[in-house]
């Protein structure tokens, strides 16, 4: 307690602050001991001694870009407000819901209901959630999308294995084996896979990119991810052709050059 209470007289005498981390950060300042130079709007300002940086705050991320100094000094030095606009309390987590109900009146006892009051702890879980949810509905999407592909691939397949027979009776009775004749299927239907894999993963991160400059937001697509597309497509393709392919393969050369 003592020690809390002499940094309190040292904050409100004495032209010392407490940098956030990206200011900190942002001002090359590595660790208490060193001077900043604050100043307000036409003022003439001053060097404020550090005397504490304060670690990465998720909660209350704006404070990370904050320079906190004393009341006097922020009034008559920074042109700062005499009643301060936000208020941070830390409490105990069972303790929470006490503080949240009593905080309004303690801050403005005369109008309590002018002040809003917030719980930030709330926004991580409400973050962490949303993200777990839009990432199920994308893969959910996408396991629809190489579902559709997949059966597009099969039937595609069917077909050139149709259409192909006198081919495959021709390479049959050439001395043609059935694992080749499976390997060349299987290889156009993962080419096929390839390539929409390919298309599909172009498509998605101009698609990406192009409504993050129309929203002017920050876009970021992992490269893990748009290798991983194609990947996944080529697999999908060896799974849609394998059915085929081996159908093609079990043709008798006769039966094959006799229905072509």
């Amino acid at each position: 307690m003592a020690s809390g209470r002499w940094l309190d007289r040292a904050t409100q005498r004495l032209p010392v602050a407490v940098l956030g981390d990206g200011a900190a950060r942002r001002l090359g300042v590595k660790a208490p001991g060193g001077k900043v130079w604050l100043a307000g709007d036409g003022l003439p300002g001053a060097w404020y001694g550090v005397i504490g940086i304060l670690r990465a705050n998720e909660l209350v991320p704006e404070i990370d870009d904050s320079v906190l100094v004393g009341g006097p000094q922020a009034i008559t030095e920074l042109g700062g407000a005499r009643t301060p606009s936000t208020v941070c309390l830390r409490t105990h987590p069972e303790r929470v819901r006490e503080v949240q109900e009593v905080a309004a009146a303690t801050a403005d006892p005369a109008e309590p209901s002018v002040v809003a009051v917030s719980r930030p702890s709330d926004l991580p879980k409400a973050r962490s959630e949303t993200d777990t949810a839009l990432t199920g509905l994308v893969l959910s999407l996408a396991g629809v999308a190489l579902l559709v592909g997949g059966v597009g691939i099969a039937n595609t397949m069917v077909v050139a294995v149709m259409e192909g027979r006198g081919e495959v009776g021709l390479r049959r009775a050439l001395g043609a084996r059935r694992g080749q004749i499976t390997l060349q299927f299987l290889v156009e239907a993962e080419l096929l896979g390839l390539f929409g894999g390919l298309a599909g993963a172009a498509l998605g991160v101009v698609a990406v990119y192009g409504y993050a400059a129309v929203q002017q937001w920050p876009a970021i697509v992992p490269p893990a991810w748009v290798v991983a597309g194609p990947a996944v497509s080529v697999l999908v393709g060896m799974v849609a052709g394998l059915h085929p392919a081996l159908r093609a393969a079990r043709m008798s050369p006769t039966g094959a050059l006799r229905s072509a």
